[in-house]
């Protein structure tokens, strides 16, 4: 049975929008939902910059999101994310809590107000954990640190 106005088993996210900006759309295509830059902002070769992404979200209990660079990031804007993968845990939710891209620029360039620059998705946070000493692991190795070979 469908509900009016919403799926049946979707997960809610409060988004709190900090920017006039394009509302936030998880497209049919794919399973990570895209980013805008909430600024014009223009980089240098070698300069770094916090760019705002004009939204906070408040998750649901147990998710978190991994922002991370789409695939043409690098190719438009000439840019990389610092951490390489963000993590944002559901207690980062406060009301001045706007999401931001960590972007070092490999060339000149122009970020646009609106232009798609990351995008992201939710995780179920990692199960408890724990750690267990043993003296042998599998019988059978792999070969080593790159091991399948280049193709």
């Amino acid at each position: 049975m469908k509900e009016v106005g919403r799926k049946l088993n979707s997960l809610q996210i409060k988004v709190k929008y900090f920017a006039d900006i394009e509302p936030l759309n998880k497209i049919s295509k794919g399973d990570w939902i895209d980013l805008r830059s909430a600024v014009d902002i223009e980089l240098k070769k070698g300069e770094y910059a916090l760019i705002p992404l004009g939204v906070g979200m408040k998750l649901p209990e147990g998710y978190e999101a991994n922002p991370v660079p789409r695939s043409s990031t690098f190719k438009n804007f000439g840019i990389i994310q610092t951490n390489h993968f963000g993590v944002i845990d559901n207690s980062y939710s406060g009301n001045e809590d706007q999401w931001h891209f960590p972007a070092l620029a490999m060339r000149d360039t122009v970020i646009k107000k609106n232009d798609r620059i990351c995008q992201f998705r939710i995780q179920e946070l990692m199960p408890e954990v724990e750690f267990i000493t043993v003296d042998k692991l599998d019988d059978v190795s792999r070969g080593g640190f790159g091991s399948t070979g280049k193709n």
